[in-house]
């Protein structure tokens, strides 16, 4: 049962998007560049030499200074964006303008491949974010298995921009604080037109994985670079949330350049190279990426012993067109690993349920501090034509239900391909 708005109209996302003005691409390209000196910044390519589009760029995704290297490192050609539904948010017109595909985060969408192939028969690049997500903790988010069928189809040569830095200047669980962090990207050429057409979509998807392979805080130590602002560990405790000296979930806080758990009491220090030091007893995990993946094995643990499942009351807000949230009010969001997402509530009168089943999301996207409706966590459960943005009363537990969300989708497709 969907929500009932009277009438209310959802925006179409089934429209093929603009051809870029030569004009919008000037634009772009100009007001990127006079925006980005205020932070230190190189871009370089490699393969790139006499590749003209039409071709497929794929971008890893940190913080939305990824949109301005990427208009830079493109110019002068045309480039049409996969965009999400909140990225039209009071601009559709603008969006629209640019050539932006309007997704919703985490659907099937077929008309997304009727209007990716019809930006390439233009002659033009298509930019995608395959992540779908800012990355929690510096390191790759897991990739659709879609994208190599999808660039199968295509035949065209692939480029992966990869950005390095933007993570560690302003991290997703902080973003409101940057650091004084240089940035730098790489513009490569991973696969020809030829090599698309000989490889496997298997193939393919194993090329990509490796090209967008990147770990922030290694690359931090391994360049050398100090963040040292006396802040730099506010936040973290929204994306590592498991104590691992006492196992307590959602008891983990943060304050200064110290993260601690309110449970037992031990606390860490984040140092200036980004490693992590214990401050009392045994150091669990120097590597944040170590912490956040031990963190899955937990959640992944659960699942299979038949312990995880999530209930909460929840705040909702949805999203059927761009120009405003609409306020819900209270609704039940419950998530199991034979169900998966439910979020039952009532608005103006008349019950809805949306359910989102398990095989039906390989992830699910979540937010630590929404700019757009209000500063605190919430996760994004998505149809095809609506999105709806729930702010649970527990603390702290997004992170978990993120995990939890991929666990179970590589849980449900191995038992699928095993016959089960």
């Amino acid at each position: 049962m969907e929500v009932n708005y009277k009438n209310k109209k959802y925006y179409k996302t089934s429209k093929y998007p603009i051809r870029q003005p030569k004009i919008m691409t000037f634009l772009l390209y100009l007001v990127s560049k006079i925006l980005m000196p205020r932070v230190p910044y190189k871009i370089e390519k490699f393969g790139m030499e006499g590749l003209k589009p039409p071709y497929i760029l794929l971008s890893n995704h940190m913080y939305f200074v990824d949109f301005q290297l990427s208009a830079i490192a493109t110019y002068p050609h045309r480039v049409n964006n996969v965009a999400t539904i909140d990225g039209y948010y009071r601009r559709p017109w603008l969006m629209e303008l640019l050539g932006c595909i309007c997704k919703r985060k985490f659907t099937n969408d077929l008309h997304l491949v009727k209007s990716i192939r019809k930006v390439l028969s233009r002659g033009d690049v298509l930019c995608m974010y395959p992540e779908a997500r800012y990355s929690p903790v510096g390191t790759t988010a897991i990739l659709p298995d879609s994208l190599g069928k999808l660039i199968k189809m295509n035949k065209v040569p692939v480029v992966v921009l990869l950005h390095h830095g933007n993570y560690l200047h302003t991290p997703f669980w902080n973003y409101r604080k940057p650091r004084k962090v240089p940035l730098y990207t790489t513009m490569t050429k991973i696969l020809s037109k030829e090599d698309v057409e000989s490889m496997t979509a298997d193939q393919i998807n194993t090329a990509v994985r490796e090209a967008m392979k990147y770990d922030e805080y290694k690359w931090q130590r391994e360049k050398g670079i100090i963040i040292d602002e006396p802040f730099r560990a506010e936040g973290l405790h929204k994306v590592l949330y498991q104590c691992p000296n006492c196992k307590a979930e959602h008891k983990m806080a943060s304050s200064g350049c110290e993260l601690f758990c309110t449970e037992c009491s031990k606390r860490w220090r984040l140092n200036e190279d980004g490693s992590l030091s214990a401050l009392n007893g045994e150091t669990e995990f120097s590597h944040i990426p170590d912490w956040y993946e031990w963190q899955r094995s937990e959640v992944r643990r659960q699942i299979e012993n038949g312990e995880y499942s999530f209930s909460d009351e929840v705040e909702v807000y949805s999203l059927p067109r761009c120009m405003r949230f609409m306020e819900l009010g209270k609704a039940r969001l419950t998530h199991n690993s034979e169900e998966g997402f439910i979020l039952e509530g009532n608005y103006r009168g008349e019950d809805y349920k949306i359910q989102r089943k398990p095989i039906e999301m390989y992830g699910v996207h979540i937010e630590y501090d929404y700019c757009y409706i209000k500063p605190f966590d919430c996760i994004d459960i998505s149809t095809e034509k609506d999105s709806f943005y729930c702010y649970p009363k527990k603390q702290n537990v997004v992170t978990k239900l993120s995990l939890a969300t991929e666990e179970i989708f590589k849980i449900k497709k191995e038992q699928i391909k095993n016959g089960r």
